[in-house]
């Protein structure tokens, strides 16, 4: 089989990079491992107010928007509570926005193959294997001719070993339960900082008046114990909650999360990276899903230059370290939660959060 682009990993990044490169006009496979996209979700599936406005995205799929941020020290006494005066968030349906998507690439000509493993490169093919592998026989090895490969496989991307990119290093381990809840209070994202909880990160609840986001995050040789022993802990005491009955079963979400900016190099010359392979994930607030699609956009464009010029050298303006400036400030305030390791430390810190000066500064972060 010969076709211009194999994406591989059928996360966000990479239904959006293989949809849009599929109505440009290019012969597009998109694999994934798993034979059916709704499980496994890892992602919390909150977007901000920017993505909403700039990406079309189904409103059905979308729950009610939420204007209120509580931000809670150790100990949850004397929390900080922020409230724009715009739409900041809403949480999506992450498994109907992946069956959504699914439907979008197929529909732009794209070959979706389910089941089936990224197993390397080999010259100049991909090998892809498993009994979605297409036209391989079961459990088959199939090679794949392809111009460019697109790496969208994740935190600990192979794509990336295989093609000489950067990899992440500097990684959080998350861990979420999610469950359905009784409509009624105002929608609100409750922030936990507490080293204790989330060691160098945030715990937190997105309660939206539809379904309740309980989660923990952080590094992971830090956990005192596991990360899900520790959401466990949260959980019997996390805000936001009250009148809320936790049913027996809910969804488990959890992984990793790369906290240490868009790599350097994430392009050359026979293909590149867009999603959490690249880091494209904000590194202070670990909000993945806008720098996500907005990576991913750019490299459509260039891949579809490089496609139609017929010059791998169009791929250099993929270039990693040059979108790493814009995130300076905040790669080096993630320096600085990193070394935050006990309570009294953070419990300080929200002393100047509730200056005008520090609420604002919450604000820009949060909201912006």
């Amino acid at each position: 089989m010969d076709v211009d682009v194999v994406v591989v990993g059928a996360g966000l990044a990479g239904l959006y990079t293989a949809a849009e490169l599929g109505r440009r006009g290019h012969d597009v496979l998109l694999v994934d491992r798993r034979p059916v996209l709704t499980g496994a979700i890892r992602t919390t599936g909150i977007f901000v107010r920017r993505t909403l406005e700039d990406f079309a995205l189904p409103a059905a799929l979308l729950g009610p928007p939420i204007r209120r941020v509580v931000l809670y020290p150790p100990g949850l006494r004397r929390p900080v509570t922020l409230v724009s005066r715009r739409d900041e968030f809403r949480v999506a349906d992450m498994a109907g926005l992946y069956a959504w998507a699914a439907e979008e690439a197929r529909a732009a000509g794209v070959r979706l193959a389910l089941g089936t493993r990224y197993l390397g490169r080999e010259g100049g093919a991909v090998l892809l294997g498993g009994p979605g592998g297409p036209g391989g026989g079961p459990r088959g090895v199939t090679a794949v001719t392809a111009r460019f490969l697109v790496g969208a496989d994740g935190a600990r991307s192979r794509v990336a070993r295989d093609l000489g990119l950067d990899r992440n290093t500097r990684l959080l381990v998350g861990a979420e339960d999610v469950y359905p809840v009784a409509p009624g209070g105002e929608p609100t994202f409750h922030c936990v900082v507490d080293p204790s909880l989330a060691p160098g990160y945030l715990a937190w609840v997105v309660n939206d008046g539809q379904h309740a986001h309980v989660g923990v995050a952080g590094y992971p040789q830090r956990f005192t114990a596991g990360v899900r022993q520790t959401l466990g802990r949260f959980a019997a005491v996390a805000p936001g909650l009250a009148g809320t009955e936790r049913p027996r079963h809910v969804e488990r979400r959890g992984g990793p999360i790369p906290v240490g900016g868009v790599l350097r190099r994430i392009a050359g010359p026979y293909g590149l990276l867009v999603g959490d392979a690249a880091g494209a994930v904000s590194p202070l607030t670990a909000g993945g899903l806008d720098p996500c699609l907005r990576l991913s956009a750019h490299a459509v464009d260039v891949l579809d230059e490089a496609l139609r010029s017929g010059r791998r050298s169009a791929l250099a303006r993929y270039d990693g370290a040059a979108l790493r400036s814009r995130f300076r400030s905040r790669l080096a305030m993630r320096r600085a939660l990193a070394g935050v390791r006990g309570t009294a430390v953070a419990t300080g810190a929200f002393a100047g959060l509730r200056t005008p000066p520090g609420r604002a500064a919450a604000g820009r972060i949060l909201f912006a």
